[in-house]
């Protein structure tokens, strides 16, 4: 799991490199230009990383599975090789996906004013700025999307829906209790995570949805990554811990 985990923080470190310095840079400097080529860097980072997550939360669901469901063969199959093969497939995969993307959106011609409507350059404002044909590339994107969101969430789903029928049958409620910590908190990741992808990239991209999209891709792009944070540090006992002991010295400040 901490495997996993270290993982993930290293992924989602990257992932928000690719969107706040040049969000924050913006805010500051009120400069709000990009370069074409750094538009395109930017969509390919932060699309490859996205895929990697993607990936690699349904990895960390098939672990937990592992770990809850078949406890007697988790050493077994969960070995150290397994999880690097798993590991270097999800993030090989994921930087190879948006390749064909980046192909077709460097065949495309653009017109002025070259203005994209989003705090970063995603797929959907990028395609709005094309003069050209866009549908092969609206058409793979779309199957690339659903390939990367549906498939993992669904073998998600159906991980954690084998885990919650074994922890309803033991018979011990403090075991029972420490399984669902032990998934609880995976599972309020994934929620968020996937469901705002899907809302972003696989529903209708209306103008009555494109404001509210924005406000997902913050979600998935920014917040995501602080509530993951917060989830799987706040299990750990010497991190709540230390923050008792912040709390009660700043009260013991406030009240001196």
């Amino acid at each position: 799991m901490y495997f996993f985990l270290g993982n993930l923080f290293c992924l989602e470190t990257y992932y928000t490199s690719t969107i706040l310095p040049k969000v924050l840079a913006s805010l500051q400097t009120r400069d709000r230009t990009i370069s074409f080529s750094g538009c395109i860097t930017q969509f390919y980072m932060f699309g490859s990383l996205a895929s990697t997550e993607c990936l690699l939360l349904s990895v960390m669901s098939y672990d937990r599975y592992l770990a809850i469901c078949k406890p007697l063969h988790y050493a077994a199959f969960m070995n150290g090789r397994f999880c690097l093969q798993l590991t270097a497939c999800s993030w090989v995969s994921g930087f190879l996906a948006p390749l064909p993307t980046m192909l077709l959106i460097s065949q495309l011609t653009f017109c002025s004013p070259s203005e994209v409507d989003h705090f970063f350059c995603d797929l959907s404002p990028i395609i709005k700025l094309a003069c050209s044909d866009t549908f092969m590339l609206e058409m793979y994107a779309f199957v690339l999307c659903s390939i990367l969101t549906l498939p993992p969430f669904l073998l998600t789903l159906v991980s954690y829906v084998s885990i919650i029928t074994t922890i309803l049958k033991i018979p011990s409620t403090t075991r029972r209790q420490k399984a669902f910590s032990t998934c609880s908190s995976h599972l309020i990741v994934v929620t968020i995570f996937y469901g705002t992808l899907v809302i972003v990239y696989l529903l209708s991209d209306s103008d009555a949805l494109r404001d509210l999209n924005k406000m997902f891709s913050v979600f998935y792009g920014v917040l995501t990554q602080l509530v993951n944070l917060l989830i799987y540090s706040l299990r750990n006992k010497k991190v709540k811990e230390a923050l008792r002991k912040k709390a009660l010295d700043f009260f013991v400040f406030c009240k001196k």
